[in-house]
């Protein structure tokens, strides 16, 4: 608490990063006002009372701030650009050209986010798409004519744009990452809904275990959170000496820090994205009327129903793997081995090249194995509490905690290099 009086009074004593922070509570105001523009043609209210009664949906609708159950002009958030993100880094590694790109510097980066935004088109065309087609499925289109479905994917496709040019405006003016921070608001602002819908449910002493359970699991998982996300493993590192005419340089020892969650969240995303697939063809499936589909999508229905043991199984082996693969493509050991070679660095006692690699592999496996056991567990968190408290709908867990947790430090951070920043400015 201490540390977070310190970091508002840092804020409210540097012109700069005021400015900044109003900018930000400026954009964040629009984003929610955005969230109640709803999209015309819409049976609301049927539509939100789906999203009170499936799991998987109140997930989504975290992420998106409430949007989807309002089924705003805001509908689909930022997730065509994050899906694009996770895209670009993943074709970073297979593709030799991108992956160049990426290490250009400022102009790489500028680039990237180009082809992002150009990739994220057809993204959020498709969703917005899948969408309609889930609505019409449900019988909650108060019109289905062409007109009328090219109009609500037009809506939803420039929603999209509109929240991730905000992210950038944020990003560019006010303070932390633009698209992260408008996830971090929409997370924040389901806070009261969730609460609400815990101390509604059952009565008396079931009531009471509702609230304590989750206050207790929340102190737990951002406990966890915070600790996963800090946590880094230290290489130790010697630099060799070397002899520059009369002058001895080198020769100091350092570490290498390899963070324990270097991955994210985007396992857990990777994982609920997949899953969603599967219930979507199910309905499609059983609004065909042909038989054996129909068959075939009752079943897909039934094993990937939120909450089963089978769904929670897959859910787990996924974010597991996803863990594994998102390593690799974060932490390049052969480059970083190959990068200390060349600055004259080395492990005590491991032979620089193809020792170094071997070694910092095996730790990395190491780290990437406890990572990945932490991340599946958090994303089941909302299936422990649901079947803790009866509550179905209860969204609010493990995945929406990392988020907040990491957003916030990586923000403080950001504050804290920016008042030192200032202060060598002043002195220099």
């Amino acid at each position: 608490m201490q540390q977070l009086i310190e970091l508002v009074q840092k804020v409210r004593r540097s012109r700069d990063l005021s400015r900044k922070f109003l900018f930000l509570v400026l954009v964040f105001a629009l984003c929610r006002l955005l969230a109640f523009i709803p999209v015309p043609m819409i049976d609301a209210a049927t539509l939100r009372s789906i999203f009170d009664n499936s799991q998987l949906l109140s997930i989504f609708n975290i992420f998106s701030g409430g949007t989807l159950a309002n089924f705003s002009i805001a509908a689909l958030g930022v997730s065509p650009y994050i899906s694009a993100s996770i895209i670009m880094q993943l074709a970073g590694v297979i593709i030799p050209k991108i992956k160049e790109t990426q290490k250009d510097g400022e102009s790489g980066r500028q680039k990237i986010n180009q082809w992002t935004r150009l990739l994220a088109l057809p993204l959020a065309i498709f969703q917005s798409v899948s969408i309609i087609t889930l609505l019409r499925v449900n019988n909650l289109l108060l019109s289905d004519s062409w007109l009328v479905l090219i109009s609500i994917s037009l809506i939803l496709t420039a929603g999209a744009f509109l929240m991730t040019w905000l992210g950038e405006l944020i990003t560019q003016y006010g303070l932390g990452n633009g698209v992260s921070m408008i996830m971090t608001v929409g997370i924040v602002s389901q806070i009261p809904t969730t609460i609400s819908r815990v101390t509604a449910s059952g009565g008396g002493d079931q009531n009471w275990f509702n609230i304590i359970m989750m206050i207790v699991v929340m102190i737990g998982v951002v406990a966890a959170a915070i600790i996963f996300n800090e946590a880094v493993r230290q290489v130790t590192l010697q630099y060799a000496k070397r002899i520059r005419g009369n002058k001895v340089i080198g020769g100091q020892s350092t570490f290498l820090p390899i963070k324990v969650n270097a991955t994210g969240v985007m396992p857990i995303i990777f994982g609920l994205t997949l899953l969603a697939f599967p219930p979507f063809l199910g309905q499609l499936f059983v609004s065909s009327n042909i038989g054996n589909l129909v068959a075939f999508g009752q079943w897909l229905n039934s094993f990937f129903s939120q909450g089963s043991v089978s769904y929670m199984l897959i859910y787990f082996a996924l974010v597991f793997t996803f863990t594994y693969v998102s390593n690799v493509i974060f932490f390049n050991t052969e480059d970083l081995a190959d990068e200390l070679k060349k600055s004259g660095a080395f492990v005590p006692g491991i032979r620089p090249g193809e020792k170094t690699k071997n070694f910092l592999k095996a730790v990395t496996n190491r780290l990437t194995l406890i990572n990945a056991i932490f991340m599946s567990t958090m994303a089941l968190v909302p299936y422990l509490l649901q079947s803790l408290t009866k509550v179905n709908s209860l969204a609010i867990g493990g995945t929406s905690i990392l988020i907040l947790v990491s957003v916030i430090l990586e923000t403080a951070k950001q504050i804290e290099g920016a008042t030192i920043e200032q202060n060598y400015d002043k002195y220099k």
